[in-house]
Order: structure tokens, then sequence, then C-alpha cells
């Protein structure tokens, strides 16, 4: 067994805890569960229905509310943040959804163009819907997914885009984004073109009762949809590492290492505005990159085996501690380094992935 699949079992498993446990605060809550029947009820009174899905799980966030219903062209998947996904498979999963008969769309809900063209597909779905009464018809569309799929993001992506485009006036309205998961409370409307007047919803995000399968919940940890106090941050991290040190990722920074240090003094840090302890800035991030490279390929051993994987593992904590400038003497620096590392990761300063490959067999979407 390699060490990936050793920790998507203990992942798998803290997070299968949790979810049985039905009085937890940290799973299937009250509120989730009124958000799931609130949600429900709506299906069937709005028009358009916008599965919104990670791009870099597509299969691993499915929505489990909407899994009974057939594709049809109520029905649309969204595949958000395919800025942090792999390229590639990201053409490989659209060309399987359309294989299905599914209508889906990839989307960066912070690039404007890319709204403008997912605002463009939308408009064209509803002028081919049935035309129902007289006059300028309200058509109603509803976001909904799983937690921390961009969901927000992209309800004020698109009530941006659409004002401008519309020449209205007025406040815009915005939904609450955050970075962590379930922030989300109510759900609320949007305007997002006019003539006709169309409406998004935005929904809290919703997961089953019970996931079952521990592949799907260490990709839902690690892309973020899921608290990282469940598992607990060096195991994601050391999950992360796993799937970085088999990709091909890391060769992209060969300059990097040819490049060498970046040997400047305290006093041109300073009027580079440059700080030591904000890890997010480039030069942290390019010395990360530098020194993961060199870690990965100083290793001539088999990664498949899970004792090596386990030391490479080990190494890239302690140059990632030197990278990220955290004093070999503090307290906690392993989890510091994680939470730093899983940081750069879920923000794509680490390449980009796609935990959920492609499918070649039949698969229920």
């Amino acid at each position: 067994m390699t060490l990936k699949h050793s920790l998507v079992r203990k992942i798998g498993n803290a997070i299968k805890e949790v979810a049985r446990n039905k009085g937890s605060m940290w799973w299937y809550t009250p509120h989730m569960a009124a958000a799931s029947h609130a949600i429900t009820e709506r299906i069937p009174l709005v028009h358009i229905l916008l599965e919104v899905r990670d791009a870099r799980i597509p299969l691993s966030s499915t929505c489990e509310i909407i899994k009974h219903l057939s594709p049809s062209s109520r029905r649309i998947i969204i595949l958000n943040k395919t800025d942090l996904a792999n390229s590639i498979q990201l053409k490989e999963w659209l060309k399987y959804f359309e294989q299905k008969k599914c209508l889906v769309f990839g989307v960066n809900s912070h690039k404007k163009d890319n709204i403008k063209e997912l605002l463009n597909f939308l408009q064209a779905r509803v002028r081919e819907l049935p035309k129902i009464g007289h006059g300028d018809q309200t058509i109603t569309l509803m976001l909904f997914g799983i937690p921390n799929v961009g969901k927000s993001a992209l309800a004020n992506s698109l009530h941006q885009i659409g004002r401008i485009s519309a020449a209205e006036k007025g406040r815009l309205k915005h939904a609450i984004v955050s970075p962590h998961p379930g922030e989300t409370k109510n759900i609320s409307g949007l305007k997002i073109a006019s003539h006709p007047s169309i409406y998004v919803l935005d929904t809290p995000g919703v997961f089953p009762s019970e996931i079952l399968d521990a592949e799907v919940c260490s990709n839902l940890a690690l892309t973020g949809a899921i608290k990282d106090c469940l598992v607990g941050e060096v195991e994601l991290a050391e999950y992360f590492l796993s799937i970085f040190n088999l990709s091909n990722e890391y060769k992209k920074w060969a300059k990097l290492s040819l490049a060498g240090a970046d040997d400047c003094s305290e006093l041109e840090r300073r009027q580079k505005r440059q700080y030591l302890t904000d890890h997010t800035q480039d030069f942290i991030v390019n010395k990360a990159r530098r020194m993961l490279y060199e870690a990965v390929t100083s290793f001539n051993s088999d990664l498949e085996d899970e004792e090596v994987m386990s030391r490479l593992i080990k190494a890239e904590f302690a140059v990632l501690r030197d990278a990220f400038n955290l004093p070999p003497d503090s307290d906690d620096h392993v989890r510091k380094v994680a939470a730093k590392l899983l940081n750069l990761y879920r923000t794509g300063r680490l390449g980009h992935y796609t935990l959920d490959l492609a499918p070649s067999n039949n698969l229920v979407l």
C-alpha cells in the first residue's frame, strides 16, 4: 500500500466517524438539514438549476440533492475554480459531461471575461425555455452545491457583470464570500440580467447526511470543502505532498533551482516591501518551490514505496520550515508549515491539480 492510500484511509475514516455522529456541530447540522429541505422545495419552482462543482474534484463535489434527476436543459453543471485545475484533465471532464448529454460550463469566477461568457451562455439557455404567460417574465436560476465550491463568489460576479452590461444604476448587493466552508447561511437572490429579468439564487452549501467513500472524503478535505479541524492540517499537507511528489508540477520549477537562493539583505527587503513573515509573497513562494523541487529531485528511490515517500515528506517539511522563515525552535512549527502549505496549494501557487481523474467508464453524475 502506498502512503497516499494510507492517508486516504486515515482521512476518510476520520471524516466518516464525524459524519456518523449525528449530534456533531461539524457535519450534517440542523442548519444544513433545513437548507437541504429549502433547496429541494425550490427545485420545481425555479427555471434553471445550476449545480456548482469544484473543477479539481468534478465527481467528489457532486451534490446529492439532484442526483436522481436526469440530464436536461433545466440542469447545468458549472465547473468552478478552473484556474486551479489541471487544464488537460479539465478538457477531458468537459468532454465527458458533454458525451453524457449534460450541459456543462467551466468558469473562473474571478475572471471578468469568463463571467461574461457564462452570462451569455445562461441567457442563451433562458431564451430556449418554453414561453410561459405574457409580458416581461422574471426568470429564476438557482445555484447550489456542496460547501466552498464558490457559489457566492460566482453569484456576486454574475450580479456585478450583469448589472454593468444592463447599464443599471443602484447599489450592488453582495453574497457573503469566505475561504472557509459553511459561511452562507441563507438563500438570497441577485439580479444578473434585464429583458427578461433574470435572478440567481445563492444557497448554502449542503452535504449528504453520510459519505461512505474514503477518497471522496479526502478530496473534499484537501480542497477545503470540509473544515481542516475535522482531519488536521498536518495530515492534509502530507496528503497533498503525496500527490505533489508523484506529479510533474515540480518539474516546471527547474529554473528556480538553477537561479539559486535570493540573498537580499534585510534593508533591501524592506525597500522592496518584502516581509519574511508573509508566505504569500512571490519571493517566499519561489523559495518554497525551489526547495520542494530540490527535495524531490534529490530522491532517487521508488516513491511508490510508503517508507520512502514518508522520508521525503519529512524532508520537505524541514526545508519548508526554512522557506517559510519559521525559527527552528518555534512551537508548533510542523502545523504552521502545514497551514501555509495548504494555503499555497488551495490558491494555486503550487501548481494545478485535478484529484478526480476523468473516467472512461459509466458513472452516475
